[in-house]
């Protein structure tokens, strides 16, 4: 389909209204982008898995359903993340110690796309057991768009990066520790990680990490955005944004871990980002409160203890080098039930109303540090792999263990011709508001939505 809606970069939106008005066919739709993903993916990684022809017998379901005129993501190509379920198709976490068995049923989130007239055209690669901010396993390493010598984020970063590129106009993810909004960073996306309890997060309903992660959507657009995240909420009224109104805004520039600095052209970013907000009339001002000294520690005791809760039931000898010293760390930390447990539980109790105080929006930083290289980093030891993921991904665990939504929005391109990111933080319940005021941002802002060598053709 040359010079079709995937090398125009048509966004999820504009595919699903033409494909409802019959002014193109999910076939047509999806064979153009697996036709892209063929091209473009060999240098770039972004999946593990393309499934071309089940794609395309999917495509043909879509395209024979009587409700196709209503479908919210109608002959929409999407991509999921290798952590979640795929009928029929194994899910491998990144792992070569992970069961190769196919999936048996979907997960709800996949369900829900499929649901809503989107096709699953792939599986994305992840880090081994979605640990780390930089996306490579024995399936692969995954390349950023914008620059290939750079990772693309983790854990979702495959995701990222496939939607970078215009190889899918939408892709899922999932966020423990900040991986929606790191990879979106790295990437130059959109990305919502919703509180908790909005969108399914297992198949039998049990919370993943002791309540940190959530599935959510990775986007150029907050349109797109917030499509998906209704599509997988099951919520059509997330989609439907209107006018947040004047807000207060509290702007913070602050490490939540002491002696990791914020890269400078990232903290101007951020407060260019708060002139423009005030100049759409939200009130913002300089938020000094200091996050607690024991919240860091609690983050990164937790993130060690859920290493060796999800390494726990796999055979070590087939894990990377970073996986078992993770989680051998993490089970002396268990065996000294010092865990993170009682700071997590202190955070979400009273410490993050405490810090928010009268606010409606939190803004701040998305990435501390630029994005590391994309390397075989599984390879390397926890020491390294560890205060790389501390210096880069610090400003990201107080909203998982809180459980309050939060997203990254696209802040302009710094000195070195990589993406920038703000992250956007609310109460739970405020999804809506977050995206509302993205898309502000977007349209005061608008920033370019597929990275520059992928842009060729692309309607931006």
């Amino acid at each position: 389909m040359n010079g079709g809606p995937a090398d125009a970069g048509w966004s999820a939106a504009r595919i699903a209204a033409a494909v409802r008005a019959g002014e193109a066919t999910p076939t047509d739709v999806v064979r153009d982008f697996l036709d892209r993903i063929e091209r473009l993916d060999p240098r770039l990684g972004a999946f593990r898995m393309v499934r071309a022809e089940h794609a395309m017998a999917e495509a043909e379901r879509v395209a024979a359903r009587s409700d196709l005129a209503e479908l919210p993501l109608a002959g929409v190509p999407v991509a999921i993340k290798d952590n979640i379920e795929v009928e029929g198709e194994q899910m491998r976490n990144g792992s070569a110690a992970s069961d190769t068995a196919v999936s048996t049923q979907d997960h709800p989130v996949t369900a829900r796309l499929r649901a809503a007239g989107a096709v699953v055209v792939g599986v994305t690669n992840v880090p081994e057991l979605c640990l780390v901010p930089m996306t490579d396993s024995v399936h692969g390493i995954a390349r950023n768009p914008w620059n290939r010598s750079r990772t693309p984020g983790g854990s979702s970063g495959g995701s990222a990066a496939a939607v970078a590129a215009g190889l899918v106009p939408l892709a899922h993810g999932n966020d423990g520790l900040g991986s929606i909004r790191i990879p979106a960073a790295c990437c130059g996306l959109v990305g919502i990680k919703p509180g908790t309890g909005v969108v399914p997060v297992s198949i039998d309903g049990e919370p993943q990490w002791g309540g940190l992660v959530e599935n959510g959507p990775l986007a150029t657009t907050v349109e797109d955005a917030a499509l998906g995240l209704s599509v997988m909420a099951r919520d059509p009224k997330l989609a439907e944004l209107g006018d947040p109104g004047p807000l207060r805004i509290g702007l913070s520039v602050r490490q939540a871990q002491v002696g990791l600095p914020i890269d400078p052209q990232f903290v101007a970013a951020t407060q260019a980002v708060g002139v423009t907000l005030t100049e759409l009339g939200h009130k913002v001002g300089e938020h000094t409160k200091h996050y607690p000294s024991w919240l860091g520690n609690a983050a990164v005791r937790s993130w060690y203890s859920f290493a060796w809760e999800s390494a726990q039931p796999l055979d070590r000898s087939r894990l990377d080098r970073r996986t078992k010293q993770m989680a051998s760390v993490g089970r002396l930390l268990e065996t000294l039930h010092s865990d993170g447990a009682r700071g997590r539980e202190k955070w979400r109790r009273n410490g993050a109303h405490d810090f928010f105080g009268d606010l409606d929006v939190l803004l701040l930083p998305s990435l501390s540090q630029p994005a590391p290289s994309s390397a075989r980093w599984g390879e390397r030891g926890v020491l390294n792999n560890s205060v790389t993921s501390l210096r880069v991904a610090g400003l990201y665990s107080p909203w998982n263990i809180s459980g309050w939504p939060a997203m990254n929005v696209p802040a302009g391109i710094d000195s070195r011709g990589m993406p920038m990111g703000v992250q956007l933080v609310a109460r739970p319940g405020r999804e809506t508001l977050l995206l509302e005021v993205a898309a502000q941002l977007e349209r005061a802002r608008p920033w370019q939505r597929h990275a520059p060598e992928y842009r060729e053709g692309l309607d931006g």
